[in-house]
Formats: structure tokens, C-alpha cells, sequence
């Protein structure tokens, strides 16, 4: 069994249930061992919403609920969990069918998650709360102000415009059930199709968005 003792160390808890540590580190696609992993991110994804809803209505007291919602979003997607996956190393902690599959930014993310939901069951909200605020504050503190994804910005471009909001359509979708890689082109009418990749469709999504973007500044 994995000691996660260096691992507790870094995000500051100590599980009184190593099972449950190990299940949220063990991925879905390790058959049999890992069927409480998708459980496990599914509850901290909302844990994660949570606490990170009362860190910005805290912080920004005068904002309206708009612009934090654009925050929350920014701040819970797999890319933010994936950066704090990755400053944790939980690579070298997490088990994969596949070694290669562990540096994907999908599973890193999702394992981020788990281990969450898995702090949550064990701990309750408290050692959760502190974890988040202690390694999600650098990402608060990046934005000034209240970002915007390339898609919002693709279809305030559109619209300015005079043409129809943007179309996504999934051009491929290969790779295993747990490890999906995405091809996603966007239409604007007039203009040619632009493609994103991504380890998920939205990810892909805004990759397309951020393309087309960079190819009309031009």
C-alpha cells in the first residue's frame, strides 16, 4: 500500500481512514479498486463549489452575483484543480491503469476532486475549507477583475457584429472512457470553421473559442 503520509503532510490533514484516502486516490480505471473514485470527485466537485462560493462572497462584498459566478466558475474548472493537482505532485501518489494516463490533466483534476470529497467524509467541511483557502488563494488573487472565458468573449465578438452566436460541434472524440481527448470546431457564419483540442468537450470548446479569437486579432 502507498504511504500518503508526505502527501497528508503537504495539504495539511491526517485521515483517520486510509481507505478512504486510497479510494480517492485510486482511479476509476483501475477495475474493482477503484469504484469509489467517481463518487469520491463527484462530492468534492461540490464541496470544492461551496467553499470556494463563501471565499469570493467574502472577498469581494460588492460584487453582484454576475460577476461572481464568473469567478466560481474560473476558479472550480479542471484547469484551477488540475494547476493545484500538480503543486501537490498527486501524480506521484495517484494509481492508474496506465503510468502515461497519470500526467493527463483530466485525471489530475478529478483525483483533485476526489481527494476533496474524500477529506469532506472524513474530516467534515472544516479541514476542507482551510485546504481550499490555502492552495486556491494564489488563483483568487490572479484576476483583478472578473474574468471572461473565450467563448463569452467569441460571442460578444459575434454579436457586436451582427452575426449569429457561435457553433460548437464535436468533430472527434478518441482515446478510453476515462481518458477522452476531444476535437471540437467552432462556426460563425461568414467566417471558416477553427478547431480546439481538450481532455473534455468544454475544455475543447474554449480552446476553439480561444482560436478563433487569436485568428481574427490577426
Amino acid at each position: 500500500m502507498i504511504s500518503f503520509s508526505q502527501l497528508e503532510e503537504k495539504i495539511g490533514y491526517c485521515f483517520k481512514s486510509q481507505k478512504l484516502i486510497q479510494s480517492a486516490l485510486t482511479h476509476s480505471s483501475v477495475r474493482h479498486k477503484g469504484k469509489l473514485f467517481e463518487r469520491l470527485e463527484f462530492l468534492g466537485d461540490r464541496v470544492l463549489g461551496l467553499v470556494i462560493a463563501e471565499l469570493l462572497y467574502q472577498r469581494f462584498p460588492n460584487e453582484k452575483e454576475g460577476d461572481l459566478a464568473k469567478r466560481s466558475a474560473a476558479l472550480v474548472r479542471r484547469e484551477a484543480c488540475d494547476k493545484v493537482a500538480k503543486h501537490l505532485s498527486l501524480q506521484e501518489f495517484l494509481v492508474s491503469v496506465s503510468t502515461d494516463s497519470i500526467s493527463n490533466n483530466s485525471i489530475l483534476a478529478n483525483a483533485m476532486e476526489a481527494l476533496i470529497g474524500a477529506m469532506y467524509l472524513d474530516g467534515g467541511l472544516k479541514p476542507c475549507h482551510d485546504f481550499i483557502k490555502r492552495y486556491w488563494q494564489e488563483l483568487l488573487d490572479e484576476d483583478v477583475k472578473p474574468p471572461k472565458d473565450a467563448k463569452s468573449s467569441l460571442q460578444e465578438w459575434a454579436q457586436s457584429k451582427g452575426k449569429p452566436i457561435p457553433v460548437y460541434k464535436v468533430v472527434e472524440c478518441t482515446g478510453p472512457g476515462h481518458s477522452p481527448f476531444f476535437r471540437v470546431a467552432v462556426f460563425i457564419e461568414s467566417l471558416a470553421e477553427v478547431i480546439g483540442e481538450g481532455t473534455s468537450k468544454r475544455q475543447a470548446e474554449q480552446n476553439a473559442a480561444k482560436n478563433l479569437l487569436e485568428s481574427l486579432s490577426k
